[in-house]
């Protein structure tokens, strides 16, 4: 259908348009995509055997939708993606404030222009990307906000009574008409507000200071909302969740490999940090655990969960601190080093909520404790396993390597060393070479330094060696020596 020359009601009749309900034509559409193994929403990761089957059959069913998951779980950006279901031009009468149809107008205003022009009525075409409404849930929303009210201001222009429907000011959902309109955040609604929802939902009409108004809207609703607000803040009240056809419930990434694949779609990156910083695969692994620690840590309140935006954060201040160290030392790229990663503790602290244990030990603290704990868990996919209960005179792989620190005043790596000065330091170390060629079999030679730190910081988080962080960077003792020195 070629739209540039449909521009009445009556070439609209001679092309043959028929008219769509908004859920009919996602429904259709996405049955042609299934048929043909189409993607519908691309970039979402995790949800290929949960949530977006569920989804789909919701779509399918014509529902409206409540998406219920944990803070930074992707729910709006798969109501987003949803417009891709959308037929690409859709038509309607031209002036109409609510995209009227024009073979099933609404308004007044759409019924008056059609009866005095007929098939001379004017169209417009509106383009799937303009049929997205989105308004986040505060307190300060209004029914007025939402549905409509009478404008003083237009009846005054339009030398108009209070009793005529032509003062309404329309609200944002039925501006919404033949749209997707998503609702960020339900609880956080008022109970009134959400009570003027019910007959949107059910009905398709909306009532406006008394007015008798029918509109059946043809409005394809997307809620959001947060487990934790159920009981912090809000709730959805129990008949406007039986008026949601589908409920479906959202999660956070199950595996590594999945978060890392978020991570590096959702980073935003400066061309010359990918260009001249090398990330080891290992490193990202590291990083992405940080995020799975948190989840399951005694420190974070679980309910408020962790954000996917931790870690994608975290890795661009991962590259950032790479970045300023090569910038200091007039180096042109370089690679990550495990103490970088002290770099992303702000990034950590911001997106955590913390129970009372963690704030009494503090923000900080627990980011390097999450940080130590990823390293933990990483350690022993590479390394033997190191056993709480090992008795005094056992023998293990590491004897050679903690005996090396033991005659040394202390190991030092600073956050400014040059790449070639990192490297001698590390290699400086026989024993840790000895490790290193062992284990690392499978690590590639541009990755065998942050193995070989990834060793030594492993020893530190099951407490074989000591580590003392310092202004300049970061110190490997002996355990036993540190103990008597203090430090």
């Amino acid at each position: 259908m070629k739209i540039e020359t449909i521009k009445t009601v009556g070439a609209l009749k001679k092309a043959g348009y028929h008219s769509k309900s908004i859920k009919d034509e996602l429904r259709d559409n996405l049955r042609e995509k299934i048929k043909k193994g189409e993607n519908v929403f691309v970039g979402i990761w995790g949800y290929e055997d949960s949530v977006i089957p569920e989804l789909e059959r919701a779509i399918l069913s014509r529902h409206n939708i409540n998406l219920l998951g944990l803070r930074g779980q992707a729910k709006t950006r798969l109501a987003r993606l949803m417009v891709n279901l959308l037929d690409e031009y859709i038509p309607f009468i031209e002036g109409s404030e609510i995209h009227d149809d024009p073979f099933q107008p609404m308004s007044r205003f759409a019924k008056e222009l059609i009866q005095e022009k007929g098939d001379a009525t004017p169209i417009s075409w509106l383009h799937r990307e303009d049929r997205f409404y989105e308004k986040l849930a505060t307190p300060d929303v209004t029914v007025a906000d939402l549905i409509g009210d009478v404008d003083p201001i237009k009846a005054a222009n339009l030398k108009l009574s209070y009793a005529d429907d032509r003062v309404i000011h329309f609200g944002m959902i039925p501006r919404a008409n033949r749209c997707i309109f998503v609702i960020n955040e339900l609880p956080d609604l008022q109970a009134r507000i959400q009570v003027a929802l019910f007959n949107i939902l059910q009905e398709g009409d909306i009532q406006i200071r008394g007015f008798k108004l029918r509109l059946p809207l043809d409005v394809q609703f997307v809620f959001t909302a947060n487990p934790e607000d159920y009981t912090n803040r809000g709730s959805i009240v129990t008949p406007l969740k039986d008026r949601i056809g589908s409920q479906i419930l959202t999660h956070y990434p199950e595996d590594l490999e999945t978060a890392k694949t978020i991570t590096k779609q959702e980073a935003q990156l400066d061309v010359r940090q990918s260009d001249n910083i090398h990330v080891p695969e290992l490193a990202m692994d590291v990083l992405e655990q940080i995020g799975f620690e948190a989840r399951d840590s005694e420190y974070v309140d679980a309910k408020s969960g962790v954000s996917a935006r931790m870690g994608i954060t975290a890795f661009e201040n991962l590259l950032s601190a790479a970045e300023r160290r090569i910038l200091k030392s007039g180096e042109d790229k370089t690679s990550v080093r495990l103490s970088d990663f002290l770099g992303v503790v702000p990034s950590i602290t911001g997106k955590i909520e913390l129970v009372y244990e963690g704030e009494q030990e503090g923000a900080a603290f627990v980011a390097e404790t999450l940080i130590e704990e990823a390293i933990k868990s990483i350690f022993p996919v590479f390394f033997p396993k190191i056993s709480k209960l090992e008795k005094k005179d056992d023998v293990t792989p590491y004897d050679a390597l903690i005996a090396w620190f033991f005659d040394q005043e202390g190991f030092e790596l600073l956050d400014e060393d040059s790449d070639t000065e990192y490297r001698q330091k590390l290699e400086s170390i026989h024993p840790l070479n000895a490790l290193a060629e062992e284990y690392g079999e499978n690590i590639g030679k541009s990755d065998r330094y942050f193995f070989k730190e990834l060793l030594l910081w492993g020893l530190v988080a099951h407490k074989k060696l000591s580590k003392h962080r310092f202004q300049k960077g970061v110190r490997f003792k002996d355990l036993y020596g540190s103990y008597i020195s203090g430090l």
